[in-house]
């Protein structure tokens, strides 16, 4: 009788059987997942195109111009006050009063100075009366020379005490040196006065002096006559015109800046001695350059950057389930430019951008290259070559 032997795989086929099975249970989780992640992926909304404000780069009319810091000063102007002390005895002036040259002010008390005067002036007369019986007498050589010379030197000196007292007198008056503008005025009747104490200032306002200060390397700009703008913070928006009249003559060894005197007329009085002035001096002829808002430029530590709008292309734009086109969206690419001068909200592109080209000036935050945006000009940034503050 034949013998049976049951045969059964052995030890090495099932543990292959088992890890194929276990990498077709793998492979089957990993396609079931991966096609998870495509159907999500699908069915995210896309991105919707960034929405931003553009301009188009063209050229305007640029006066260069030298901006500094000035401040006013005016063309005569003084702090008054008297040589001798005393008394007020009359105050002859209004604060804020328009006065005229030799106007008297302010009247010390002065009685016993004018008695005094009066009494010299006797004393005086009497000489000159001794003076001319005199000369009468000496034509006829009924004197001496030496009478005569005493008698026209006794003349002289009563004169002369005369004139001195005068002057004694009027130095207690307080007169205008120049016709111009007071300032306020605080004495009164009765308040005694120091000599030397300032009583009041008197400041000549029709015209005024600019001082302000340009580095020394901007000396060779400035010239004598060339047109000068200045704007005070008390009058927003106005401009003053004037010219420039003075240059120092050295450099501030400290500072390395030399001062620039700019004269400015003011028939309506709006401006006043000491205000602080935005100055700009116009630099020769107007010239024309590629300008932009300041709000398009990108200032980067690598350079400065603008974003450039690039038009869409439709022949790539992706369909929809019907198979129709969509619209495509135009996009960005970004450039490197290099920037000159500024003018208010503007500033001069020198070299990377040709008239004409389409810049975002807002939203650049959100942009990259290649990304899609969407055009909103209903709000535009400030480009303006003078801008003034808004108050809202």
């Amino acid at each position: 009788m034949s013998k049976r032997f049951d045969r059964k795989p052995s030890t090495s086929k099932r543990m292959i059987w088992m890890i194929v099975g276990v990498l077709l249970l793998v492979a089957a989780i990993v396609g079931v997942k991966v096609l998870v992640v495509m159907r999500t992926i699908a069915n995210l909304p896309k991105p919707v195109p960034a929405t931003v404000s553009t301009t188009v780069a063209g050229y305007q009319s640029w006066q260069p111009t030298l901006g500094a810091i000035g401040t006013l000063r005016a063309v005569r102007g003084a702090d008054l006050a008297l040589d001798l002390g005393g008394v007020v005895d009359e105050v002859l002036l209004r604060s804020g009063e328009q006065v005229k040259q030799g106007q008297i002010l302010l009247q010390l008390r002065d009685g016993d100075d004018v008695a005094q005067l009066q009494q010299l002036e006797a004393a005086a007369q009497l000489a000159r009366l001794n003076f001319r019986r005199a000369e009468q007498q000496r034509g006829s050589h009924a004197i001496s020379t030496a009478d005569f010379q005493s008698a026209a030197s006794d003349m002289q000196a009563k004169q002369a005490a005369v004139a001195r007292q005068n002057v004694l007198v009027a130095k207690k008056q307080l007169r205008a040196p120049f016709a111009g503008r007071a300032g306020i005025i605080t004495v009164n009747p009765g308040d005694y006065l120091s000599a030397g104490t300032t009583i009041v200032t008197l400041q000549q306002t029709a015209s005024l002096y600019a001082d302000f200060d340009v580095p020394q390397r901007q000396l060779g700009r400035v010239k004598i006559g060339q047109t000068v703008h200045l704007t005070v913070d008390a009058y927003p928006g106005r401009r003053f015109v004037g010219k420039v009249t003075a240059i120092n003559a050295k450099v501030d060894a400290a500072t390395r800046n030399v001062t620039v005197e700019a004269t400015v007329p003011n028939s309506n009085g709006k401006l006043v001695p000491g205000m602080f002035a935005h100055v700009g001096v116009d630099l020769g002829d107007k010239k024309r350059y590629l300008t932009l808002p300041q709000a398009a430029v990108v200032y980067n530590p690598y350079g400065d950057t603008v974003y450039v709008v690039q038009k869409p292309q439709t022949e790539n734009a992706p369909k929809d389930d019907k198979g129709r086109g969509e619209r495509a969206s135009p996009t960005v690419q970004q450039k490197l430019i290099t920037t000159g001068d500024t003018r208010g909200d503007q500033v001069v592109v020198l070299k990377g951008l040709q008239p004409g080209t389409v810049v975002v000036t807002s939203g650049q935050i959100k942009l990259k290259n290649g990304a899609a945006i969407k055009i909103d000009n209903s709000v535009q940034p400030a480009d303006s070559p003078n801008p003034t503050p808004q108050e809202h």
